[in-house]
């Protein structure tokens, strides 16, 4: 049987920007992290099997949801919300100012943000600059003492402050919309 590529480190190689690379980068740029390795995570309901490793929401931890969207006029777009959020894509695009959305294949996901599905992240950004992905993020986050993002994989995470965060937008070069999605 042929072995399926999948988004876990075991591939990070095949990426434009490997999991190693982007760690280094923020080494490089003075972002202090701290880096858990797990089982992949796909989806929200998979990282609740192993958030008892990190802050509970309640002590400020930022257990996110990234989506990454295409509107009617193929305008990308990543929307990064707080992990129990409910997104509703019919209402997203007023509150975004975009045209209608839809969620953008995995082809499409690959080109743009430079990863695979289960590991979309706010860090893809590094790649996302680049095809002029438009970034949203959950304003509800500031108030997150550490943001649990995905180095471009979904067997690793890093805990990362919002200022570190902003830090790396800042090396990067892009400006995130916070948005009121409540």
């Amino acid at each position: 049987m042929k072995d399926t590529v999948d988004a876990s480190s075991k591939y990070q190689d095949s990426l434009p920007v490997s999991s190693d690379d982007i760690m280094e980068k923020l080494d490089n740029w003075g972002i202090t992290y701290t880096r858990f390795d797990h089982v992949p995570l796909r989806t929200v309901e998979d990282s609740k099997k192993i958030q008892g490793q990190f802050l509970s929401s309640v002590e400020g931890g930022g257990h996110i949801k990234n989506l990454y969207l295409r509107d009617n006029k193929k305008r990308n777009v990543l929307l990064v919300a707080e992990q129990d959020r409910q997104i509703d894509l019919k209402t997203l695009n007023a509150k975004l100012r975009t045209g209608r959305l839809s969620f953008g294949s995995a082809e499409r996901l690959m080109e743009n943000l430079g990863v695979r599905p289960g590991a979309v992240t706010p860090l893809s950004m590094i790649n996302g600059v680049k095809t002029r992905v438009q970034l949203f993020v959950d304003s509800g986050l500031k108030n997150c003492k550490q943001i649990y993002v995905h180095p471009l994989v979904n067997d690793r995470t890093l805990g990362v402050t919002l200022e570190g965060l902003q830090a790396f937008f800042t090396e990067i070069k892009v400006e995130p919309i916070w948005v009121d999605l409540e």
